[in-house]
């Protein structure tokens, strides 16, 4: 037996509550896991899990157990970096998951340089506005923008997007320019709307100019659930957006989109690296964190400190 090996196994069976999900992120049959766990526990002469025909539980040995577990495997994880000057080239795959415009736009541009400087960093990047299960799914960090809502997972604020109000040109000149966002609601005048991943539902945005402050929900033809597609709904003049700047300025500064509302603010909003808290920061993530905030502080830097 590996110790290695099945020490690893019945941490990602802990964390996944599976077997077979466990043996999926691994890429190894479920067979093999289970042997391994079982080998664990012979050795050790404890039983770690409790299984039955549905779920499998931790037992309060195999609870202790976890978490000297996983301080071992990041201890060895930290030496393997430490050799060969490794501390400074961190390796290994690291999986990701983030927005398909930040991809499109800032990330995918930008990434020969980090693979420069890294170029024994693996990164696998799963492009999507959805939610992620971060553990069932082995993801090591989701990059995400609004407000957390899984106060469970660690995170880190790498920048504050700056939002305004567009609309395309064929737009403006069917439906006429929108004065006030009030105008936006009950009339002809239609949004495109973004359906968030957590809600399935689109959500008012906060707008403000002095002592006057609204909610507009507004009204759709469209909604959809990717980043790229609302833009490109507003591109086609299907109605007006709410975009960060880093999506907007290319399309402004071509003419393929017009600003409105340009007295009125809107909240910025938060973006964040966040990672599961019982996962170790390994160099590899450490560094692709510290890319991303030096990255998006071209952009929009954090305003508020961090919460890792």
């Amino acid at each position: 037996m590996d110790r290695f090996d099945a020490m690893q196994a019945f941490a990602r069976v802990v964390e996944t509550g599976s077997f077979t999900k466990a043996a999926e992120t691994l890429h190894l049959s479920k067979t093999s896991v289970t042997q391994l766990v079982q080998q664990l526990e012979a050795r050790l002469r404890v039983r770690l899990l409790n299984r039955t025909t549905r779920k499998v539980n931790v037992t309060a040995d195999g609870a202790a157990y976890y978490e000297r577990v996983l301080r071992l495997l990041a201890d060895l994880d930290d030496a393997e970096t430490s050799l060969s000057g490794a501390s400074s080239q961190p390796r290994g795959r690291l999986r990701v998951d983030v927005p398909s415009p930040l991809a499109r736009l800032v990330l995918v541009p930008a990434l020969p340089a980090f693979h420069a400087r890294y170029p024994d960093i693996q990164l696998d990047m799963g492009v999507s506005d959805r939610i992620v299960d971060l553990i069932d799914e082995n993801v090591d960090c989701v990059v995400r923008g609004g407000d957390m809502a899984d106060q469970s997972l660690m995170a880190r604020r790498v920048a504050d997007l700056r939002l305004g109000v567009y609309a395309a040109p064929a737009y403006l000149e069917r439906a006429g320019p929108p004065s006030h966002p009030a105008e936006l609601e009950d009339t002809h005048h239609r949004i495109v709307g973004f359906l968030w991943s957590r809600t399935g539902k689109a959500f008012p945005y906060a707008m403000r100019r002095g002592g006057e402050r609204i909610h507009v929900q507004g009204r759709h033809v469209l909604a959809v659930d990717d980043g790229n597609a609302y833009l490109a709904a507003g591109l086609a003049g299907l109605g007006v957006l709410w975009l960060p700047d880093y999506m907007s300025r290319p399309h402004v500064d071509s003419g393929e989109l017009v600003p409105l509302f340009q007295d009125w603010r809107l909240d910025p909003m938060p973006m964040y690296v966040a990672f599961p808290p019982n996962r170790h920061v390994s160099a590899k993530l450490r560094v692709f964190m510290d890319w991303i905030t030096g990255l998006m502080g071209q952009y929009a830097p954090a305003a508020a400190p961090d919460r890792d």
